[in-house]
């Protein structure tokens, strides 16, 4: 009798247990459907971008490294973020690339830590758009991260070359 009544419920247990599983990969579709983000969300977002000065274009021209991540960004506000689709080791290499090949004149310290910041925002970023479970907020909210950091670098390369460009006498 014990026997009859442990398998009955063990049955039970495992058509339970099945129906949950397909409910689960339901709600995982619907959250990657939720973070199809447009031009127009990105648009959207609220931020100041800060542009390079003619004066550190001419000193970014030739920094290969630093176009790339340009064009990059520039994708991203049209909405393309396939760059960022389990791509984490060309990711590493460019951000590597772009430390380790920081045109003299804008090579400092300050200029370091702002591309170590905009890094941080755009490994976050890429961590967040492969998440399974992340909303469209997160992603937005990640997004603006991103830009911000993209956009204090270059705020940060204009302030180091206008420095290096002023004549101060000293007394």
């Amino acid at each position: 009798m014990s026997r009859l009544i442990l398998s009955a419920l063990g049955v039970i247990l495992v058509v339970f247990s099945c129906k949950n599983s397909q409910e689960n990969e339901g709600d995982i579709n619907i959250n990657k459907d939720n973070q199809e983000i447009t031009e127009k969300d990105i648009s959207n977002i609220d931020y100041i971008e800060f542009l390079l000065d003619e004066k550190t274009e001419k000193h970014t021209a030739d920094w290969i490294e630093y176009n790339q991540i340009q064009e990059i960004i520039g994708n991203v506000k049209k909405g393309d973020l396939s760059f960022l689709q389990k791509n984490r080791a060309v990711i590493d290499s460019t951000l590597t690339e772009l430390k380790l090949y920081i045109p003299e004149p804008l090579n400092s310290p300050s200029i370091s830590a702002r591309i170590n910041a905009f890094e941080t925002k755009m490994l976050n970023l890429e961590s967040i758009y492969n998440l399974n479970t992340t909303t469209k907020e997160d992603l937005l909210k990640a997004l603006k991260d991103f830009f911000v950091a993209f956009s204090n670098l270059n705020l940060q390369m204009n302030k180091k070359v206008e420095f290096d460009n002023l004549d101060i006498q000293k007394p």
